[in-house]
């Protein structure tokens, strides 16, 4: 007999809380409930945003893998919330409207989340919209280009090529253009990590099925390929991925793509390949400033329905720098603690929950100018006289030394690094960079004292 939605919930909460502590397991799993089970999809309510993102993020897979089990064929997890009409989403705040922690912004009712299909795309986070989306001056041409994309597909940017830092928002951009043109229907549409698709590539070619691959890829209206820096060094994706965005491209079908770096920074890549990556607009996602990862925190909160109070916004703005991914996971953690706890979110219980993750730190936040002057205090040497057009002796080694800690401890792009140092072009910063690591293997000395500088440099960071 076919299980219900109900039963089949049942039973997987039957043996999940075998392998959880039971305050665990009442507070994440049991207060779910089972909404409709067909096709092989479980649809589960929780009762916030926050609680739903938490259960799918933390215990989506045990869950679905329990299911697997009990229903003998694999069963896809989607989680919604069913707090009725207060489940709204909060509008796109831009750094301007943002006010400081001490201030309490005006509270404006929302507009209606944007709807996405029940049945998305693989891969696809129906939750990554453009409306969740916090625009500030670190993403502001990237989101305005992945808009106009969406509005235009193939007429606009094509491809668009989103780089950036993990964690800041490259993906939530592409997948979000895919999300607003599901709406509207009649797209073709494939998502799909690189990782994938090379992994994709190599059993095609063992199973003899190479023209099904490439037929399957080429009928696209819009390649959305994630992390394109795993095509490096791999020369048969390359040429088969060359001859795809060939076909799309003169087909009129839009392409997007997100690396972790500038696509002339992604040393193993096809010269053909890049120069194809750099046709339409290449946009760059940066660390969010103060004001966005304030914003981003007020959007979060109001999300998952909670009150959280400037003072502990602030906190973690402070704290949590890198990525927007480090910001919210510090604010679902410290969510989760207060549930599990029953206390409320305040100050004290944020720098208990944030303990080892995050500090308040007063000192000067680590930047190209600090390491810069460092390194030339170091040396013996100006910052200022490292940043000039001058090329004596005495300032090549020191400056080839804070544009190789530079990328390595700020993973800046070359071309900013190159701009710390006299707007110099991103050959030369390329150059400076493997000129030290060559010689940190061969002249121990050296690689001691840049060890220790780095060591510093890290612990101010």
């Amino acid at each position: 007999m076919e299980l219900g939605a109900t039963e089949l919930w049942d039973r997987i909460l039957g043996q999940a809380r075998h392998g959880l502590p039971e305050q665990t397991f009442r507070t994440w799993l049991a207060s779910a409930k089972a909404v409709s089970w067909s096709d092989g999809v479980l649809q589960l309510a929780a009762p916030s945003r926050f609680h739903a993102e938490w259960l799918e993020d933390k215990y989506g897979e045990a869950v679905s893998e329990i299911a697997t089990t009990i229903v003998g064929a694999p069963v896809a997890l989607r989680i919604s919330t069913h707090f009725g009409a207060r489940e709204r989403s909060a509008p796109e705040i831009s750094v301007a409207q943002v006010e400081e922690p001490d201030a309490s912004p005006p509270y404006q009712e929302p507009p209606a989340p944007e709807a996405v299909p029940a049945a998305p795309v693989p891969g696809l986070n129906v939750r990554y919209t453009f409306d969740r989306f916090i625009v500030g001056e670190n993403n502001r041409l990237a989101q305005a280009a992945s808009m106009a994309v969406a509005e235009r597909p193939a007429r606009s940017y094509n491809p668009l090529f989103l780089y950036g830092g993990t964690g800041l928002g490259k993906t939530h951009l592409m997948q979000a253009i895919a999300n607003r043109l599901l709406r509207a229907g009649g797209t073709r549409i494939c998502y799909i990590p690189a990782e994938q698709f090379v992994n994709e590539m190599v059993s095609a070619i063992g199973s003899h099925t190479t023209d099904a691959f490439r037929g399957r890829y080429r009928s696209y209206d819009l390649l959305l390929v994630d992390d394109v820096q795993f095509l490096r060094g791999k020369e048969r994706t390359q040429e088969e991925f060359f001859h795809t965005f060939n076909v799309l491209y003169n087909g009129g079908r839009q392409i997007v793509l997100t690396s972790d770096r500038h696509p002339r920074e992604l040393e193993g890549l096809e010269d053909r390949l890049v120069s194809r990556f750099e046709w339409g607009l290449v946009a760059g996602v940066d660390r969010p400033e103060y004001e966005t990862r304030v914003a981003i925190l007020q959007r979060k909160a109001e999300e998952d329905q909670v009150s959280i109070g400037p003072n502990v916004l602030d906190l973690i703005a402070r704290c949590c720098r890198s990525s927007v991914r480090e910001l919210e996971g510090a604010l679902i953690k410290l969510l989760a603690v207060a549930s599990l706890t029953g206390r409320e979110p305040t100050l004290d219980l944020a720098r208990i929950a944030l303990a080892g993750m995050a500090e308040l730190q007063e000192h000067r936040p680590l930047d190209p100018e600090s390491i810069r002057d460092k390194v030339a205090d170091v040396w013996g040497v100006t910052g200022k006289a490292l940043a000039s057009k001058r090329r004596t002796r005495n300032l090549v080694v020191p400056r080839q030394v804070a544009m190789f800690l530079m990328r390595e401890l700020l993973d800046l792009p070359l071309t900013r690094i190159g701009g710390a140092f006299g707007g110099r072009d991103h050959s030369t910063v390329i150059h400076s960079i493997r000129k030290v690591e060559s010689r940190l293997g061969a002249d121990r000395s050296f690689q001691a004292k840049v060890d220790e500088l780095r060591d510093t440099l890290a612990k101010s960071a």
